[in-house]
């Protein structure tokens, strides 16, 4: 997940907060080693050659801040603390006044899911291999999950968590798009294979719509040349706007932005993606990143705020 945020100097709060998490020449090793990886606080205490109370107490700095985010996942022994950077650029301008509107862009690995429900045929890839979890559903929340660049499920759902940034906290934005590639999901593939999927935001359906099938006569213009199954999907844009809610260009109901709750929601925004128990093609999904696929793309969510 990769966030870039805009301040100027009047947002004196929020300079104080980061330029205090910063400071700091171990923190500001940390977030260098989180560049290519999630690490748990042992691995960072290690590289750093510090007590992993130290370690753990620079993490709660740089979490307060925004820079990194953490969850806690089941470990050898009881649970760990995985963290991983959620701020890829930071821009300050000292010369100039906060504008009357600003916007946020975040892109979400595939892998980063926060929940799921998933049915075989199912699994995860990484630019490289197959994820161990192949067709093994009790699998899907391990570490490695990080790494995924293709899930697949035959039915059920995703959910992601998208962060707010502090500025459009308890605001209303004008404008919400969410981008991502997206198929079927058939064994091997099949181009005729419909599946209705819905797209619900903070737990409020936006939007059910019918992907024709499950692609793989041709080759994905970025996918690996190993991979022999699914290789790309159809781009699909969700927009939330004061006159409804639109797919691809199409107004699809009048459920304005308003409607979910944007402005209530204290630290994320919850996006589902997936088939309704009772759809009439239930198919499931597959969903590309941004080394699979025709895009080179994560899961994109942008906001804009006045």
């Amino acid at each position: 997940m990769a966030r870039n945020e805009r301040l100027t100097i009047e947002d004196t709060d929020r300079l104080s907060i980061i330029a205090k998490a910063l400071s700091n020449r171990e923190r500001l090793a940390i977030v260098k080693s989180l560049i290519n990886s999630s690490l748990n606080i042992s691995e960072i205490a290690s590289q750093l050659h510090i007590p992993q109370s130290t370690a753990a107490l620079h993490l709660k700095v740089l979490e307060e801040a925004g820079i990194i985010q953490s969850e806690l996942l089941p470990g050898e022994r009881g649970t760990m603390k995985l963290c991983t950077r959620c701020m890829d650029k930071l821009e300050i301008n000292l010369a100039e006044g906060k504008k009357k509107h600003f916007s946020t862009s975040i892109s979400m690995p595939v892998g980063a899911f926060t929940n799921c429900d998933i049915h075989p045929t199912c699994g995860m890839c990484s630019a490289n291999e197959i994820i161990r979890c192949d067709n093994s559903p009790s699998e899907f929340f391990i570490p490695e999950r990080m790494n995924a660049e293709l899930i697949w499920t035959s039915s059920g759902f995703i959910e992601y968590s998208f962060p707010i940034p502090v500025e459009g906290l308890m605001k209303k934005p004008k404008r919400l798009i969410f981008s991502f590639e997206a198929s079927s999901e058939a064994p091997f593939y099949n181009e005729d294979w419909p599946s209705d999927i819905t797209i619900w935001i903070n737990d409020i359906e936006a939007v059910t719509f019918t992907c024709p099938g499950d692609y793989g006569k041709r080759r994905g213009r970025i996918t690996p040349m190993w991979w022999n199954a699914s290789q790309f999907g159809l781009l699909y844009t969700l927009e939330l706007t004061n006159v409804g809610t639109i797919l691809n260009r199409v107004r699809q109901n009048e459920k304005d932005i308003d409607s979910y709750g944007i402005d209530k929601q204290t630290n994320a925004i919850k996006i589902r993606i997936g088939n309704k128990d009772d759809a009439v093609n239930r198919r499931g999904l597959n969903l590309y990143g941004k080394r699979f696929g025709d895009y080179e793309q994560d899961l994109v969510l942008s906001l804009v705020f006045d």
